[in-house]
Order: structure tokens, then C-alpha cells, then sequence
């Protein structure tokens, strides 16, 4: 089993800080993957006015805030558990389900492995291969499956490559799990930032496969990682059952409840998000693709893996050359598959990003 070793997550800045003396107000991180616009402005304004909220417990049963997430989603009400991030969920889902051997599309975020290991689980990686661009091979997966896996996670669009799966190609994997008894656990933290969205979310199929369960959250796409508000969706109604009960009531305080009201129906940051990360992907993307130093691969998130093909610069070198530049991007041989090569970063503001491939240009070319 592959083991990975610390590392700078993106919200280290603490530690960056007493590395490199760099205080962490003047770092932009491109390593954290969260919406550069910030939270919106009308949630700001709003929440600031609902301050009397924590003099009384939220709803045990969230019921507005699912009702928005529906209305945001397409899922139904009844197939919608909040939980204290999707963090929170994972390690509940894990709890119910139990998988004694769990097949990870890899590379891909670590947290998967380290609570299926926990729960007393096991884990196998499918590696998706860089020949490839790092695009799942859905024939080749379905091939691998068999009765002895209990689970088969995957992110998506996934952590750290950016690449993804259309909804017809989960179908036919969720397909090939059923015929094993597999249950299939979807993270698609990201995919609101995929430029074609509704042919990536599986949200439609939970409403035909009881052997799914998708997670996602508000700390990428509506820049709130310290609200810690999650949710899940299955049409599992046994899972949900048994979830709701293992969970602890009021995991979502009352403030978090309300900003996710407002989030969710808050079209125009919405729109404006995605309108931002569509532009400056495809700028990015297009101003690399013609560099000979390094190899960026096509994405589906709003972060790009890039890697650099010049023998004497490695990613941890470019890696200190942007942080003393108050610009942290992401090492990611500490991902499963990849190796020193390899870096990640997100989309910023326009002149954010011109100040990394500024930076880049500097290291690289």
C-alpha cells in the first residue's frame, strides 16, 4: 500500500509561515482549490443580520436548508443528509457500510484511504494512467471489478488530476458494480465548477441506483471551508436511516444553517463563479499548452495538474520559488502515482494568475 508523507496542505499557511517567514496574510494560496471570489456578498450582508440565530438550536431535521439544496441540485429532499462538512459524512457512510476491500481511483485525495483504514477496511488504487492523460479508462475499470470489493470510490471531477466522468460512464459503472455488490461512493466536490456540469453530476442517478451515495460541500465552490456544512445524496433510504442515526443531532450550527439557505438561491454569484474559473481555465490552460518545459493535461475542475519536463527543476524547486513570491501552489509527489514532476494549482483572480505564470515563466522557461 502506497503511504503518503506530510506535506503543505493549502490551508497550512501557519506552517508556510514558519518555514519561510513569509506572514500569511501576503500569501495567495492556489494550493487550497477555493473560489477566488470569496464568499458572496449578499451572504455577508445577510448573515451579519442573523447574528440572534445561535440563542436557539437549527432545525434537527435542516428542512429548508434541504429544501434549497434540492431546489440547487435536482435531488430529491428525502435523499439529502447534512452533515459538519463532507468530511463528516465520509467517516459516517464509512461507519454503516463497512467495506472490507475498497478499490480508489488514484491519485486522488488521501482522507478515502486513511478512513477506510480506520473503519478496518482495506484499500486497492485503479491508477488512472498518464498516457492517457489521466482519463479514466470506464471499460478497463468495469473489468477490474469483482465480488471481493465491497466499495469503489471515486472523485469527481477528481483531486489532484482534474479530469472526469460523464454521467453515461458512471451509469455503466455503477451498472457493472451492482452485478458485485459494490457500493459506489461519488466526491464531487468540484463539479460545480466543471464547465459542462449536468453531464458530469450523478445527482440524477441516485434516484435509480440504491448502491450510491454522493458527497459533496461549500468549502470549494462557495469559498466557506470554516462553515464546515456538507451534505450527501442516495436514494438509499436504509443507508440514510441508519446514517441519521449514528450521527451526533446539530452537527450544522444555526449560523451555517442559514448562510447555506442563502448560498444555494444565490444565483448571481453563482453564475459570476462560474463565468470567472470557465474564462481563466481555458486562458491558463491555452498559455501553458504552448510551453515545451512543462505538460498540462485538460481539466474539468478549477485546478489545473501540470508537469514539468525539464530534468533539472523538480516540483519542489518550483515550489520555493513561488512561495518566496507569496504565490503556494501545490507538491504533488505526495500523491498515490505521481512523483516529483508534478504540481497542481487552482484558478485566482486574472492578475493572481498572471503573477504565477509570471513565476512559472521565471523557474521554467
Amino acid at each position: 500500500m502506497i503511504k503518503h508523507k506530510d506535506h503543505f496542505h493549502g490551508s497550512d499557511l501557519e506552517e508556510i509561515e514558519k518555514c519561510f517567514g513569509i506572514k500569511k496574510e501576503k500569501i495567495t494560496s492556489f494550493s487550497a482549490n477555493v473560489n477566488p471570489l470569496g464568499i458572496s456578498t449578499r451572504l455577508r450582508t445577510a448573515l451579519g443580520k442573523q447574528l440572534d440565530a445561535i440563542t436557539r438550536y437549527p432545525d434537527r431535521e435542516y428542512a429548508k436548508l434541504r429544501q434549497c439544496i434540492s431546489a440547487y441540485t435536482g435531488a430529491q429532499m428525502e435523499n439529502i443528509i447534512m452533515g459538519n462538512g463532507s468530511t463528516e459524512l465520509i467517516s459516517l457512510f464509512i461507519q454503516v457500510n463497512h467495506p472490507r476491500k475498497a478499490l480508489i481511483l488514484g491519485p486522488t485525495y488521501s482522507e478515502y484511504e486513511r478512513d477506510i483504514n480506520l473503519g478496518g477496511g482495506s484499500c486497492m488504487y485503479y491508477p488512472l494512467k498518464e498516457k492517457k492523460d489521466f482519463q479514466p479508462d470506464v471499460d478497463d475499470l468495469c473489468q477490474e471489478l469483482h465480488d471481493g470489493l465491497d466499495l469503489l470510490v471515486i472523485c469527481n471531477p477528481n483531486n489532484p488530476t482534474s479530469t472526469a466522468i460523464t454521467t453515461a460512464q458512471m451509469r455503466r459503472i455503477l451498472d457493472a458494480c451492482l452485478q458485485f455488490g459494490i457500493f459506489v461512493m461519488v466526491d464531487e466536490t468540484y463539479v460545480e465548477f466543471a464547465p459542462n456540469e449536468t453531464q458530469i453530476t450523478s445527482v440524477k442517478l441516485t434516484n435509480y441506483y440504491t448502491n450510491l451515495i454522493i458527497l459533496r460541500g461549500t468549502s470549494k465552490f462557495f469559498a466557506a471551508p470554516g462553515l464546515r456544512l456538507g451534505y450527501a445524496i442516495t436514494g438509499n433510504f436504509d443507508l440514510i436511516s441508519e446514517i441519521n442515526l449514528r450521527k451526533d443531532p446539530w452537527t450544522i450550527n444555526s449560523l451555517a444553517e442559514i448562510a447555506g439557505q442563502i448560498m444555494f438561491q444565490d444565483q448571481e454569484y453563482i453564475q459570476a463563479t462560474k463565468d470567472l474559473i470557465d474564462k481563466e481555465r481555458e486562458r491558463i490552460f491555452q498559455i501553458l499548452s504552448g510551453w515545451d518545459s512543462v505538460k498540462v493535461y485538460p481539466p474539468q475542475g478549477n485546478f489545473i495538474l501540470m508537469r514539468i519536463l525539464r530534468e533539472d527543476i523538480d516540483a519542489q524547486m518550483l515550489f520555493e520559488h513561488c512561495i518566496k513570491k507569496g504565490l503556494m501552489i501545490r507538491d504533488c509527489s505526495t500523491f498515490p502515482f505521481l512523483d516529483s514532476q508534478y504540481i497542481r494549482f487552482c484558478m485566482m483572480l486574472p492578475e493572481q494568475n498572471d503573477a504565477l505564470i509570471d513565476a512559472f515563466f521565471e523557474k521554467l522557461k
